[in-house]
């Protein structure tokens, strides 16, 4: 389809050109009665935020999204923008993507004037018409606003004359968009500037008011306890974001192992196959939700998904280096290589008290302990492995390491009665290498159950009675 060139071949085409709410809900119309969902690749929020996001674009809402960090905020808001013309006509040349029907610049409304139907546009797609700004202390009305362009002055301009403005982002972001993440960083100054643009559509610059009818959706995002503390956001600021939506964690640990493994860096470009088992899965999911409800740790700065996403990453890195040392044909980590997810877990939790006596690292070994201990009990109770214990109480021990190759398990799995069959129990184990995983995910649940004595030198751990 050949695209109008000029206002007049815009008009013969008879194609409307929409405000972007009108174009938002018109979109979003299209895929609800089509049965499609908005915002793929979002998981977990069906059933909450997602609902409201749909009845705020319906109603032509702004939207603030409160949430901790890690919660897709950012994400959702630039998925926002598939709910957008691919391509719309602006006035050629403009620097506000003006409406080649309705230009509100004074510099489009002069051509319109003067050319008339023959007025040039051009076409822009949806990347175009989305900005972004994250929220600091040093940001100004002329980043998101305008500024009065000294060079145009010079050039003979008034300083009230429209024209001799350098336009923000806002602006630039005409007929589209905006994103501003982590709202209350804003000044309060540039906060009065933004509700004037919001609701009174005028702009006040160097003391000069101008009109300027921005057509422009405004989400932003905060964390929940910097938005309703007083004196970090101003009320009048609140009240023009139309609804407030509340994001969260995933609720489930399906859900957070379904954001794990889509996130993860991907596993294709490695030269060995890489087989993760569903209980290492399980143990990383149960160790973030662990994380999120210790009383240990700061929960108002929240618990991000990025823990669980980075430390599946450290885990398969960890075992890649041993199968790529000794030669293995696949990755499946274990759990005697856990000790990699310290450095991807420090820094994304924050302990309410560090001391001699509260280590980070003890801190994370004991979330990785109860993990362990709530997958181990889905699949076993201890009198199941009964005769696994027995076999460790008559005397017998076993060295297991993160540096050991997986043959070297088959042995102690024909040895010791009853562990073949509570491998069975974990789902198909066909190779060494996932045999090895299950052993010593037995070994260290039964430890945990205090059942068998750990023992831990270098990297190597016997366990025994």
């Amino acid at each position: 389809m050949n695209e109008a060139r000029t206002l007049g071949e815009l008009r013969k085409s008879g194609q409307r050109v929409l405000t972007v709410r009108e174009e938002m809900r018109k979109n979003l119309v299209a895929y609800l009665q089509s049965a499609q969902r908005i915002l793929p690749g979002i998981v977990g929020y069906d059933e909450t935020v997602i609902p409201d996001i749909e009845n705020a674009i319906l109603s032509g809402h702004h939207m603030v999204f409160l949430g901790e960090r890690g919660q897709a905020k950012s994400r959702i808001i630039r998925g926002l923008v598939s709910l957008l013309d691919e391509r719309i006509p602006i006035v050629q040349g403009c620097e506000i993507s003006d409406n080649p029907f309705q230009p509100i610049c004074r510099a489009c409304r002069r051509k319109l004037e003067e050319q008339g139907d023959a007025l040039a546009i051009e076409w822009i797609g949806r990347d175009h018409r989305y900005g972004e700004k994250l929220a600091t202390p040093d940001v100004s009305i002329a980043d998101l606003i305008g500024e009065i362009d000294p060079i145009k002055v010079a050039e003979g301009r008034y300083l009230a004359d429209e024209e001799t403005i350098h336009y923000g982002l806002i602006p630039r972001t005409n007929r589209g968009v905006f994103a501003i993440n982590e709202l209350p960083d804003l000044t309060e100054k540039v906060q009065v500037g933004l509700f004037n643009l919001m609701e009174e559509k005028d702009v006040q610059i160097k003391g000069y008011k101008i009109r300027l009818p921005l057509d422009v959706v405004i989400v932003a995002s905060a964390n929940p306890e910097d938005y309703t503390s007083r004196g970090r956001i101003i009320t009048p600021l609140k009240d023009r974001f139309d609804v407030q939506i509340r994001t969260h964690y995933p609720q489930t640990i399906q859900d957070e192992m379904a954001i794990m493994e889509q996130e993860s860096a991907p596993m294709s470009d490695r030269s060995q196959t890489v087989r993760v088992p569903q209980f290492i899965k399980e143990i990383l999911g149960h160790m973030t939700f662990e994380a999120r409800k210790s009383n240990e740790i700061n929960q108002s700065s929240g618990v991000s998904v990025r823990v669980t996403i980075n430390n599946y990453e450290s885990l398969i890195s960890n075992a890649e280096k041993r199968a790529l040392r000794l030669k293995e044909t696949e990755v499946v980590p274990r759990v005697s290589d856990m000790h990699s997810i310290l450095a991807s877990t420090s820094g994304k939790i924050e302990m309410e008290y560090v001391g001699e006596d509260k280590r980070e690292d003890d801190l994370v070994e004991k979330l990785v302990n109860r993990a362990i201990l709530k997958v181990f009990d889905q699949y076993f109770t201890v009198n199941s492995l009964q005769k696994v214990v027995d076999y460790f109480n008559s005397g017998w021990g076993v060295e297991v390491s993160d540096a050991m190759p997986s043959q070297d398990y088959l042995e102690g799995i024909k040895e010791i009665p009853g562990l073949k069959e509570a491998i069975r129990t974990l789902g198909p184990m066909e190779s060494p290498a996932l045999m090895a995983s299950a052993t010593e995910f037995v070994l260290e649940g039964l430890h945990l159950h205090q059942k068998l004595n750990k023992e831990m030198e270098g990297g190597r751990i016997t366990y025994g009675k």
